[in-house]
Formats: C-alpha cells, sequence, structure tokens
C-alpha cells in the first residue's frame, strides 16, 4: 500500500511558475513508476507526466514537453513537477499517481495509488 499526497498547488498569473510535490509513504516508492494527471473542470483527466523509478526515464504530454520537468527524489519518496512558463489551460487539479512495474506510462488505468489531488490556477 502506498499513500500520495500532493502539495504545492495554488494561484500564479500566466508565465508564471509552481512546483508541485508528491510525497509518498507506506511501501517503497521507488518500487513504483510515478506519474502526474490533471483533470480541468468539465474535462476528462489527462496525462501530464511520468518517471520511471529513477530519474533517467521521464514522459511528457505533448502540451507541457519543454516547459514542466518531473524528477523523483527516493531517498525523501518524494516526485516533484516543476511547471514553468504556465498558462491558463493548465488551470487543473494535479493528482500524483504511483503505478507498479518499470515502464512508464499514460494511462491512467494502470496506475493503482493515486493523491487526493492539488489545485492550479493560472490566471491570464
Amino acid at each position: 500500500q502506498v499513500q500520495l499526497v500532493e502539495s504545492g498547488g495554488g494561484l500564479v498569473q500566466a508565465g508564471g511558475s509552481l512546483r508541485l510535490a508528491c510525497a509518498a509513504s507506506g511501501r517503497t516508492f521507488s518500487s513504483y513508476v510515478a506519474g502526474w494527471f490533471r483533470q480541468a473542470p468539465g474535462k476528462e483527466q489527462e496525462f501530464v507526466a511520468a518517471i520511471g523509478r529513477t530519474n533517467l526515464n521521464t514522459y511528457y504530454a505533448n502540451t507541457v514537453q519543454g516547459r514542466f520537468t518531473v524528477a523523483r527524489d527516493n531517498v525523501q519518496n518524494t516526485v516533484l513537477l516543476q511547471m514553468n512558463s504556465l498558462k491558463p489551460e493548465d488551470t487543473a487539479v494535479y493528482y500524483c499517481a504511483a503505478k507498479i512495474g518499470y515502464q512508464v506510462s499514460t494511462s491512467k488505468s494502470e496506475y493503482v495509488y493515486w493523491g487526493q489531488g492539488t489545485q492550479v490556477t493560472v490566471s491570464s
């Protein structure tokens, strides 16, 4: 069992930055692939970024490629999402998730543990 808690959300102006953190507890977090998803009002939940068991394997949605960076600290059991050049369309609740295995995935159905989410609002 893994518990995930997100933090770092808030209100920021367009062009600004935020850093989200996902703190994991429970079983050894380094054994899981981690992902970030988001859900905007009235829209489906969508993939944002994923990171393998180490920092060597990352994958991003096209919409955030070049602006967002995902990283993990397996000593601190934390996954970070650095978000730069934020746009109003990035406004959403951001969720951290964890999946078993080695392969990163964009499919939310493969992730078995989820945090409660943190709100990110980008004003124009």
